[in-house]
């Protein structure tokens, strides 16, 4: 435990402060209309919605993550999230446009647009309450426990203090500043995390215990970690931490924050953007700054805590008072932060609990805006006024903090009940991706999908059938055939009920297309039957879907090329560090020169 100084309770304060102040400042606003409340009037600049997408992805949880990775599986095992660049960037340069052309409330809502009938009603209502209420507390259970520990072994706080503390701030602001106030704040937040990230890891590397980043990259035990990429001897490694994370995993899986097609808190701010380029430069600003700029201060951190605390056993003599259950590499990242210095310390702190605030912050809104819009105004109160969806959104904002606070008290380790939670999305990540260019996909392959991809998951997760089992003998799959065998279940399981299910209504269809204008060979027959039936689709523009994976590929060598870049030159290996940064440039180069193809409508 450490002692604050008057300093450090002078920035922590300091920053309460102008949080509630920003959020009673846009609360009038926020408060005319459900649209302020939970889209701030879809008028936000891209910069503003790229800087909150950082915000609200630092999360409390993520630094011990990335230790725990970092010190388990080396820098390489960061791949199992890297590779979820492609995720992003296929929704930067594709699907930002379409979701902001859709002019929807909430993704969910895209179901009625895209379906019809009572299939379409029930995936709205259903996800509406597994992502906006279940799923969501279980995410924000996650991160407030992952705060517990960091205030348990910084500061030595029982749970119910920091869920106080910490729990009370965040949803004040939320449900009186609404969309707006979290966006706003995220801006705040975005500069405090950063730095406070930045000045932890110079200062870290430069204690006596380390001594430097020379000393620290020879140090025996830290040499091992540092390759980028895993060992090519180890073929398992390799199939865990590339392969199946790049050939399988980034299109077939919904994850928070890098959904197949967009979706969830991204969609949000995509559909708050002044229009469709600033959709796409939000979220293109996005992924350079969380895949390319963020990792490197957590993993110098993760790396230097290899050489202070090598193993669990030193984590568990310098802090006695953690209990067995809750000991574990995550905690490396905190133990290291109790050697700062005051005014640091502080600053340190403040990131942690601003991190934390922006990601409970958006989870809080965004689940309201299912509960208010695919909930309540489609099944209890469709008449109701603004102000009462207001309403509505501030109570439920309040009722998912109190649900995810008191789960988190009850919590000793959610990570393997999140995880079950995760692997319901495999399988499903391709219908996200074809919904918008096959007319064919209906309702019911999405509903098949996310049963079986739940249903399969349960089975491996929790039978003999699961890889869990496999080093006692007993298992019949080794552990990284469960992700590729959900996924190949899933996806033979929504084929079939596609062609054995009658296809969407043709009005359905001709809604969708005069809306949307997604062109592709996928929409033909829907046009040629427009034609007969009188209506012209007008969606013969120019496709845009190949200048746009022609972007992202080109994207994606962009943000690698600097992310390794960036690692090389901190390893002091100069001739692959300049080799990578001639790339960037030409990589950026021939992204500009492309981008100008992809069609944007101005709205």
């Amino acid at each position: 435990m450490i002692t604050l100084q008057l300093f450090d309770y002078a920035i922590i304060i300091a920053f309460f402060a102008i949080t509630l102040s920003i959020g009673l400042y846009v609360s009038k606003s926020s408060g005319k209309s459900s649209s302020e409340f939970f889209l701030s009037g879809r008028s936000m600049p891209w910069w503003l919605l790229g800087i909150s997408m950082v915000a609200t992805t630092f999360s409390t949880d993520t630094p011990n993550l990335v230790t725990d990775i970092v010190r388990t599986n080396g820098v390489a095992g960061n791949w199992v999230w890297w590779a979820f660049l492609l995720t992003g960037l296929l929704t930067v340069f594709i699907y930002a446009r379409l979701w902001r052309r859709s002019n929807v409330n909430t993704d969910l809502e895209f179901y009625e647009l895209r379906y019809g009938g009572a299939p379409a009603r029930f995936l709205r209502g259903f996800r509406a309450i597994y992502l906006g209420v279940v799923f969501n507390v279980i995410t924000m259970s996650a991160v407030t426990l992952a705060a517990i520990k960091i205030g348990g072994i910084m500061l030595g706080l029982e749970p119910w203090q920091t869920v106080i503390i910490a729990g009370l701030a965040t949803v004040t602001f939320s449900a009186v500043g609404g969309f707006k106030g979290v966006v706003y704040t995220d801006f705040v937040l975005f500069f405090v995390a950063m730095g406070g990230t930045i000045g932890a890891a110079y200062y870290l590397v430069n204690i006596p215990e380390v001594g430097g980043l020379d000393a620290l990259l020879s140090d025996p035990n830290v040499k091992q970690k540092l390759d980028i990429l895993p060992d090519l001897n180890n073929m398992e490694a390799i199939i865990m931490l590339v392969i199946i994370p790049l050939a399988v995993q980034w299109w077939s899986s919904w994850y928070p924050g890098s959904e197949p097609g967009g979706g969830g808190y991204i969609a949000q701010r995509m559909l708050s953007a002044k229009n469709e380029k600033h959709a796409i430069a939000a979220t293109f600003f996005f992924n350079i700054m969380h895949y390319a700029v963020r990792p490197w201060p957590w993993i110098l951190v993760a790396l230097a805590s290899i050489v202070v605390f090598p193993d669990l056993e030193s984590l568990q003599q310098a802090f006695p008072i953690v209990s067995d259950d809750k000991l574990g590499h995550d905690l490396a990242y905190s133990a290291m932060l109790t050697k700062l210095p005051t005014g640091l310390l502080g600053l340190v702190l403040t990131s942690l609990i601003a991190a934390y605030m922006s990601t409970i912050s958006t989870q809080l809104n965004w689940g309201s805006s299912y509960i208010v819009y695919d909930f309540y105004k489609e099944r209890i109160k469709p008449e109701a006024s603004e102000k009462r969806l207001v309403a509505v959104g501030r109570i439920s904002t309040v009722i998912l903090m109190v649900l995810s606070t008191g789960l988190a008290l009850l919590l000793q380790n959610a990570l393997q009940l999140f995880e079950i939670l995760l692997v319901f999305g495999a399988g499903t990540g391709l219908i996200f991706i074809l919904r918008w260019f096959w007319w064919r996909i209906n309702a019911w392959s999405e509903i098949v999908a996310m049963f079986a991809s739940g249903i399969l998951s349960l089975m491996l997760k929790l039978t003999p059938l699961g890889g869990y089992l496999f080093e006692s003998g007993t298992g019949l799959l080794p552990s990284w055939m469960e992700y590729p065998t959900v996924v190949l279940l899933t996806t033979m399981a929504w084929l079939i009920a596609t062609y054995v299910s009658s296809p969407e209504n043709n009005e359905v269809l001709y809604r969708f297309c005069e809306k949307i204008k997604p062109g592709g060979p996928g929409w033909k027959k829907i046009v040629r039957q427009g034609i007969e039936d009188g209506i012209d689709l007008d969606i013969d523009e120019k496709w845009s879907v190949p200048s746009g994976i022609l972007a992202m590929l080109l994207g994606t060598i962009l943000i690698y090329s600097s992310l390794f870049a960036v690692g090389y030159w901190i390893y002091g290996r100069w001739f692959w560090a300049s080799i990578l940064t001639l790339l960037v440039v030409f990589s950026a180069i021939s992204l500009l020169l492309t981008w100008k193809k992809i069609k944007t409508i101005i709205k």
